[in-house]
């Protein structure tokens, strides 16, 4: 039965197919509404939502659902879910049901992990927080990095940008990134990385098959140039593996932080949605741990903290940067997502002067 046409809004699945719709998924969004209707046919992964401990919507879990069911598209063993995705028909409601039937353990077991989307999209809006900081402190930078999952987005120096016309990082790069730009672009300067380090609870490696499907599993189905930036992010991360510790954040922050730090570089935090998946007391330690971190700071040892996460009220996704010795806090922009679009609002400050000999990675 050809479904298609009726959309559902009630329930998890229902009211994410709407945010899907809006972040430009409408294939998404059809997956999602038709999992809702069909949700019946999978007991052990309605009660997984039906029962989830915390909110889950901050938890992705009707993404963690999308993605599973992609994975097992990829995987070719269910030919109607297949043809599906592959749009040579739209019976979502007979694909979609007949999977969630026969495949309710796959699902309900992938979707206790993480998400883990690594999306290197991201990166354009970090490297944009970066120069605005490089201005401000003319040193480069020692990266360290929050849920890293493969620690791609750790090698954002070695990516080109477009952002809104100006041209940055590494022309030549085969990872090219060029957001639709709203407001000015921001002031070029270099994106310097002498060091860059990051933390996961399940680091994930590059090189390893399983994790290419999982991550490419997490790419939304109909945006196959998402795709193809992540194939490219990842045969570069294989010449050049990003350093990914596992552990806890707060304690390896904690641990990051109090290590002495090179005079000339400046340090600089970031994360891109992952705060959303700590406990409340996890995020206020780790603020704290940043702010207590920012008193030490010095001009030659300056401390920046950039920030890509959902406000509080899931209303939008916004880029922020604090900087130390002055502790100055900025909203640089606000963000599609997964990094599509960047309205910039940030004017750019007094430049800095760049130093010489600096290392970069």
């Amino acid at each position: 039965m050809h479904m298609i046409g009726r959309r559902v809004f009630d329930g998890e699945l229902g009211r994410q197919a709407v945010v899907a719709r809006e972040l430009g998924s409408p294939f998404v969004a059809a997956v999602l509404e038709a999992a809702q209707r069909q949700l019946g046919r999978a007991p052990l992964t309605a009660a997984l939502i039906a029962h989830w401990s915390g909110d889950p919507s901050s938890a992705a879990l009707a993404m963690r659902l999308n993605a599973a069911l992609h994975a097992l598209a990829r995987r070719d063993a269910m030919p109607a879910l297949s043809a599906l995705y592959q749009y040579r028909h739209d019976d979502y409601d007979g694909a979609i049901g007949a999977a969630l039937a026969a495949e309710d353990d796959f699902i309900s077991t992938w979707m206790r992990d993480t998400p883990q989307t690594n999306e290197v999209g991201r990166a354009a809006a970090v490297a944009a927080a970066l120069m605005v900081a490089r201005r401000k402190t003319g040193l480069p930078f020692e990266l360290l990095e929050l849920g890293s999952s493969c620690g791609l987005n750790l090698n954002l120096a070695r990516y080109a940008y477009d952002l809104g016309g100006i041209a940055a990082g590494v022309a030549d790069s085969p990872v090219r990134i060029a957001p639709t730009w709203r407001g000015s672009p921001p002031r070029l300067a270099p994106i310097a990385v002498a060091a860059a380090r990051g933390v996961d609870l399940n680091p994930l490696d590059a090189g390893d098959d399983a994790t290419r499907e999982r991550l490419l599993s997490h790419v939304w189905a109909d945006q196959p140039q998402r795709a193809s930036r992540l194939e490219q992010a990842l045969a570069l991360a294989r010449l050049h593996p990003p350093r990914v510790d596992q552990g806890n954040a707060v304690a390896w922050l904690a641990e990051r932080l109090d290590a002495p730090q090179q005079a000339g570089l400046c340090r600089a935090v970031f994360h891109s949605m992952v705060l959303q998946y700590l406990a409340e007391e996890d995020r206020r330690t780790i603020a704290n741990l940043i702010r207590r971190a920012g008193v030490r700071a010095t001009a030659r040892r300056p401390l920046a903290w950039i920030s890509f996460e959902w406000t509080p009220t899931r209303s939008e996704v916004q880029l922020s940067l604090t900087c130390w010795p002055t502790g100055e806090t900025h909203c640089l922009a606000k963000c599609h997502a997964y990094g599509d679009w960047i309205d910039w609002r940030q004017p750019a400050p007094p430049i800095a002067p760049v130093h010489a000999h600096e290392k970069t990675v």
